[in-house]
C-alpha cells in the first residue's frame, strides 16, 4: 500500500482525489491538508463536495499545513491548491524525503527550474508535474505537436469553469510552448501565419500571444469542467482538435497512475506522456 497525503483536500479536486484514493485497493490515504476545513473528518469534508468516503480513511483529519503530515508517514503528496501554497508544500515534500504529484496550474518556468533543483538531485524524493492529468488532454497535447510543424497556423480556445483563477490555462500554455518547441525543432519550418489584424475595436480580442506566435483565447463560463480546441489552418483546411472533461473524474485515472510510478520515476518529470510511454 502506498501512503498518500492530499493538498487542497476540501477543494473541488482535493475532493474527488481523496475519495478516489480512499477506493484504490493499492493506496492508503493517510493525510488531509487545507486550512479551509482543518480541524474536520475528511469523510464529512467530501461530502459537502457531492463525493462519498467509506471505511477507515473517512475519520482521517484535516490539518492545516504541511507540518500536519509529518506523523502520517506519508510516502507521496499530490498537491490540487493555488500557485502560492504549492510552491511551499513542494518544498516542504523535497525537504521531507516525500514524493510529490501536482496539478496545481500557475506556476512559471522559473518555479520548474527551482523544482528541477529541489528534486534533481540523486538523493532528493521524485515530482510529477502536470498541468493535465486527463489521458484524453494529454493525448490531444500530443497530437498538437505531430500536426504543428505541417499546418501554417494554430490559434487555442481553452474553456473552463467560471471559478478557475487562472487565465489562460496551464494545460492551454503547455500545449502552445510544445507546438512552439515542435516547431523549432523543424529547420524546414517557417515561422506562423502572420495576424492579419489591423485594427483591434475591443481590446483583448485577439486573445494573448505567446513568444513563438501562438495565440490563446480564454473562455470561462458557469456550466463548463475543462476544455480545449486547437486550430490549425493552411491554404483552402483546417484541423480541429478538441478534448472535453465534463466531469473532474476525469482526471483521476491520471493522477492515480503518477501517485503509482512517481516513486520509480527519478527526478522532476513534466507531464504524463513518460509514464503512459508517448
Amino acid at each position: 500500500m502506498i501512503r498518500v497525503a492530499v493538498f487542497g483536500a476540501a477543494g473541488r479536486m482535493g475532493a474527488t482525489l481523496c475519495t478516489a484514493i480512499a477506493e484504490a485497493d493499492d493506496l492508503d490515504l493517510v493525510a488531509a491538508v487545507d486550512p479551509a476545513a482543518a480541524g474536520r473528518m475528511i469523510g464529512d469534508v467530501v461530502g459537502i463536495a457531492g463525493t462519498s468516503i467509506v471505511g477507515p480513511a473517512a475519520l482521517v483529519e484535516v490539518v492545516a499545513d504541511a507540518q500536519g503530515v509529518e506523523a502520517s508517514g506519508a510516502q507521496v503528496a499530490v498537491d490540487f491548491t493555488v500557485a502560492g501554497s504549492a510552491r511551499e508544500n513542494l518544498a516542504w515534500c523535497a525537504e521531507n524525503g516525500v514524493h510529490a504529484v501536482c496539478g496545481t496550474t500557475g506556476l512559471t518556468i522559473d518555479d520548474r527550474a527551482e523544482l528541477q533543483r529541489l528534486f534533481g538531485d540523486s538523493t532528493s524524493p521524485n515530482c510529477v508535474l502536470a498541468a493535465n492529468f486527463s489521458i484524453g488532454a494529454v493525448l490531444m497535447m500530443r497530437c498538437a505537436e505531430l500536426c504543428a510543424p505541417y499546418l501554417d497556423g494554430v490559434e487555442i480556445i481553452e474553456l473552463h469553469h467560471d471559478r478557475k483563477r487562472d487565465a489562460p490555462s496551464g494545460t492551454s500554455l503547455e500545449t502552445a510552448r510544445r507546438i512552439e518547441a515542435a516547431r523549432a525543432e523543424h529547420a524546414t519550418v517557417g515561422v506562423l501565419a502572420a495576424d492579419p489584424t489591423e485594427q483591434v475595436t475591443l481590446e483583448g480580442t485577439r486573445g494573448g500571444v505567446l513568444e513563438g506566435g501562438v495565440r490563446v483565447h480564454s473562455v470561462r463560463l458557469p456550466g463548463l469542467v475543462a476544455h480545449q480546441e486547437v486550430i490549425f489552418g493552411s491554404l483552402g483546411e483546417t484541423l480541429t482538435i478538441r478534448h472535453d472533461s465534463f466531469d473532474r473524474a476525469s482526471f483521476m485515472p491520471g493522477v492515480l497512475l503518477a501517485t503509482r510510478r512517481v516513486g520509480d520515476t527519478p527526478g522532476l518529470t513534466i507531464g504524463l506522456e513518460r509514464l503512459l510511454g508517448l
